[in-house]
């Protein structure tokens, strides 16, 4: 059973975060001959300001 983990920043709507999970199981569904009932998506929202890049957060950088 193929499990996903997605980790990105907050913000997306949820109809952005289903695509995403819809789009990404077909895409490992075909890619791996598995049936998409075994397919497993975890996607983990990050706060802005736990999301760091060159040492200063999202947030700070207006990401």
């Amino acid at each position: 059973m193929p499990l996903i983990q997605i980790s990105m920043m907050e913000g997306r709507p949820p109809e952005k975060i289903e695509a995403l999970i819809k789009n990404v199981t077909a895409t490992v569904s075909e890619t791996l001959d598995a049936p998409k009932e075994n397919i497993r998506i975890l996607v983990t929202e990050v706060p802005k300001t736990h999301w760091g890049i060159g040492g200063k957060s999202a947030k700070q950088l207006g990401k």
